[in-house]
């Protein structure tokens, strides 16, 4: 069983920073692509930042220049560091990963909970 488990979310002021966590745990053989995604009250499920094996990176228009996503194989861990906010910012961030695992090489997406982060003065 795999779990995906978000942090670092929170309340913060327009133009200040977050740095959020997405840690894998389980019978991990492989991580592949992970992704931050974001929903917001009433808004479709939006992606935000996905990460290869590789750690090639892309980002959605709307964050890029003021969010890097980063990796740590090691630890089996994602972050989105998050640089002046926005309250447009503030949504619930989901991580998915692609795993593959000791008892299922074929990999699957996992889901995440999410994290609330709340933009607001």
């Amino acid at each position: 069983q795999v779990q995906l488990v978000e942090s670092g979310g929170g309340l913060v002021q327009p133009g200040g920073s977050l740095r959020l966590s997405c840690a894998a745990s389980g019978s991990i053989s492989s991580i592949y692509a992970m992704t931050w995604y974001r929903q917001a009250p009433g808004k479709q499920r939006e992606l935000v930042a996905i990460i290869s094996s590789d750690s090639g990176t892309h980002y959605a228009d709307s964050v890029k220049g003021r969010c890097t996503i980063s990796r740590d194989n090691a630890k089996n861990t994602m972050y989105l560091q998050m640089n002046t906010l926005k309250p447009e910012d503030t949504a619930v961030y989901l991580c998915n990963a692609k795993i593959a695992t000791l008892t299922s090489p074929i990999p699957q997406v996992y889901w995440g909970q999410g994290t609330q982060v709340t933009v607001s003065s």
